[in-house]
């Protein structure tokens, strides 16, 4: 493995440890019903050649959705959320601090409006 590759991929996870990593693994397998519409939206770079990766840990978080080019982190706020407001807040502080964009999307909104959140991703990719 190349020391270039290293240093991407180190500079893509924010140098996430381990035990993250793993638990994104977990995730990638159990993605809600939301996540994976918009997975079927992202994934193969169909929203302007760009590549998206699913469940990317990054430093001690995991974004649901990152485009590294883009600098963009999409997350999806579904029951989970409700009543970790707090965490989400120093989560989102953390993620800008590191020069990332964040999109946040409600499961109903992926559920019953895709082309609107497809639209709305398209409006912050600058790939």
């Amino acid at each position: 493995m190349s020391s270039k590759y290293i240093l991407r991929l180190s500079t893509q996870n924010h140098e996430a440890d381990k035990n993250i990593i793993g638990k994104a693994r977990i995730l990638r397998k159990n993605m809600t019903k939301s996540e994976k519409m918009l997975w079927e939206l992202l994934k193969n770079n169909k929203l302007c050649g760009c590549h998206f990766r699913k469940q990317h840990p990054y430093g001690i978080y995991i974004i649901d959705f990152f485009c590294y080019k883009a600098g963009l982190a999409i997350e999806v706020d579904g029951k989970i959320h409700l009543g970790k407001r707090e965490y989400d807040e120093k989560r989102e502080e953390y993620l800008i601090r590191s020069g990332l964009r964040i999109l946040r999307f409600k499961n109903e909104d992926i559920e019953s409006r895709p082309e609107w959140v497809k639209e709305e991703i398209i409006s912050h990719l600058h790939c």
